[in-house]
């Protein structure tokens, strides 16, 4: 008997690894070959409404369904399942290249817009959606020495967890040139991984900003047992609040923060920076990004994750800020990082489910792992990547080649 899923989306999306699909009235269906590097997985469907959610929106659809346990997985786990349907199709996949309709590009403006427009009256409920959920959950999660919860830096001899966020807090502290007696904003700052360890390393003072209420509690208390609270204060305030006090930095990074923005914000966000900076002052932004043009963000995601959260195109990150006259003095492309960097999240969660189980239910269980697995096939396979931009606002502010940045790195890592 035909179905719909299998017929129109699955008989030809899966040709590589093999997807075996138990139908809620016993129909058995095989899927694909089984081929190396592509999983081997077996979903069954408890119920004969799930092939109409999927096909109504695949993401939501799948997500919801897996969440309320009507996906169940019998071989293989969810990670492998998001990996096998995003795998067959990659983005980077090659072929003829043809312009998109003119509908098409309409659609996609009013999808980016509505979807993420942030307005600093929401700021704060949207941030608390994420992350004012409970620190324990971060504290199973995430490396425990700095817990960084954004892009690790895999480089060579790089094995753990640890480690590789170590090695990105390096990185980007070697790309801030930091000078004995700087004043650093991290805007952004989560719990206070980023501005403890500047805080730590360099004779620098540092203002964290976030609009986690449970972020900013935790993060006081570990630059505390950190030793460097003289060095380090924590404030829940906007980033669009700060100019109008005076504050003036000589240093500004932020991580992972650009991302809620909103893309109407954007000009907003850049202006507010270029005003908080110095006129020798150096910017460090890493963010999510996509490699294509401009995209909206899915339904899932806006409704479970990231509400009023944008993935910014590399052309839509730099347009803003060449209006406030940033200088864009470093560019880096990190592709496969952050998907190693999930996977090892993906392994934590695992290892400790019956922990959030316990903290929160199973169906938010089922939820942040699905989460978690678009995320590292969006990565692996998909149209995502993380951008580290580096900015100035007068072009002599920092050395004519790149050699301080790995010199300063060897010396933080050896």
């Amino acid at each position: 008997m035909a179905n719909p899923l299998i017929d129109r989306f699955l008989s030809s999306a899966i040709k590589h690894g093999r997807l075996t699909i138990t139908m809620a009235s016993g129909e058995k269906y095989e899927l694909g070959q089984p081929k190396e590097g592509f999983p081997e997985v077996a979903i069954r469907l408890t119920d004969s409404k799930v092939p109409r959610d999927i096909l109504l929106d695949p993401r939501l659809g799948a997500g919801e369904a897996y969440m309320d346990g009507r996906i169940v997985m019998e071989q293989g786990g969810i990670m492998e399942l998001v990996q096998l349907i995003r795998a067959n199709k990659p983005w980077d996949r090659g072929g003829e290249l043809k312009a998109p309709s003119p509908l098409s590009g309409f659609k996609n403006s009013v999808s980016f817009l509505a979807n993420s427009f942030n307005k600093a009256a929401s700021s704060k409920r949207n941030v608390a959606h994420h992350y004012d959920i409970g620190n324990n959950l971060y504290e199973l999660m995430l490396d425990p020495e700095h817990m960084q919860y954004s892009c690790a830096y895999w480089g060579p001899g790089v094995e753990t967890l640890s480690q590789a966020q170590e090695a990105k807090l390096a990185h980007i502290a070697s790309k801030l040139a930091l000078r004995p007696g700087d004043r650093v904003l991290d805007i952004g700052c989560g719990w206070g991984g980023m501005a403890i360890y500047l805080a730590t390393k360099f004779d620098v003072k540092v203002l964290g900003i976030t609009l986690s209420e449970e972020q900013l509690a935790l993060a006081v208390k570990r630059a505390e047992a950190a030793g460097v609270a003289d060095k380090v204060t924590f404030e829940l305030v906007d980033y669009r609040d700060l100019p109008g006090r005076g504050d003036k930095f000589d240093r500004i990074v932020s991580v992972g923060m650009f991302e809620h923005v909103g893309r109407p914000q954007f000009e907003t966000y850049f202006r507010s920076c270029a005003n908080l900076l110095e006129e020798d002052g150096v910017m460090l932004m890493h963010t999510i990004g996509r490699l294509g043009g401009p995209g909206k963000t899915d339904a899932f995601t806006s409704k479970y994750i990231f509400p009023g959260g944008y993935i910014p195109a590399l052309s839509e990150t730099i347009a803003p800020s060449e209006k406030v006259r940033l200088i864009h003095t470093d560019v880096e492309v990190l592709r496969f990082h952050y998907a190693k960097t999930l996977r090892e999240w993906y392994k934590r969660c695992e290892a400790n489910k019956d922990a959030i189980i316990n903290m929160m239910d199973e169906r938010f269980y089922r939820m942040w792992t699905f989460y978690l697995s678009g995320a590292t096939a969006a990565f692996e396979s998909g149209s995502m990547a993380n951008y580290q931009i580096q900015y100035v606002r007068r072009r002599s502010a920092l050395p004519m080649t790149r050699d301080y940045i790995s010199e300063t790195e060897k010396t933080l890592i050896g």
